[in-house]
């Protein structure tokens, strides 16, 4: 886990915070100590509370289908330059359910 996310850092952004569940490979030391060390800040999902989970989900299934499974990649700075770009759009382009189908930027 540290070291995707070590080759993930120094080629896209570095992230303010991580929200991950509280599967093992997440509450390790190693990983606390990887975020501590880079000014990140590790949040858990409270045990027995998926709710904030579903946002994460459908999030990430929106990634996979629009990003990870539309492109064949032919190098990691190809897939952090579409990864930011996704994001970007996903955060301030795209229309969201719970803002009554307008952008964040509106």
């Amino acid at each position: 886990m540290v070291q995707a996310l070590t080759r993930l850092v120094e080629c896209c952004s570095r992230p303010a915070q991580l929200r991950t569940e509280n599967d093992p490979e997440f509450i390790s030391t190693k990983l606390s100590e990887w975020c501590e060390q880079r000014d990140i800040t590790l949040h858990w999902i409270q045990l027995g509370k998926p709710t904030p989970n579903a946002y994460i989900e459908r999030s990430n299934g929106a990634f996979r289908r629009e990003l990870l499974y539309a492109y064949l990649f032919r190098s990691l700075a190809q897939v952090c330059q579409l990864v930011d770009k996704w994001r970007h759009d996903y955060n301030t382009q795209r229309p969201h359910q719970t803002l009554n189908f307008r952008p964040h930027s509106i």
